[in-house]
């Protein structure tokens, strides 16, 4: 499964980290020389979220961007609790005797 965001398609890029060392000429030194360059990863802020696409629900990866952008369209709540269908069964019970 690939880092990817569903809406916006922001996914792992990378990129470079340069190393320096001395002190910047406006502070009086000499300047900063550039020791190396290592490779990195920038990767995108991605959450597993439960929204409705294309009219059902499911759980898919999107960037916390998406979700600031407001492109997720969550669910509806539940109101449904556990003693409800124990009551209508026990009711749909005493009706068939």
């Amino acid at each position: 499964m690939s880092r990817e965001c569903f809406f916006t398609g922001r996914k792992t890029r990378s990129g470079m980290r340069i190393a320096r060392r001395g002190k910047a000429k406006y502070l009086g030194g000499v300047g900063l020389k550039t020791t190396g360059h290592t490779k990195r990863k920038f990767k995108p802020n991605i959450q597993k979220v439960r929204a409705v696409v294309n009219g059902t629900v499911c759980r898919i990866r999107v960037s916390a961007k998406a979700i600031k952008m407001g492109l997720v369209i969550k669910p509806q709540k539940r109101n449904w609790t556990p003693g409800q269908a124990s009551e209508q069964a026990a009711g749909s019970d005493q009706g068939a005797d």
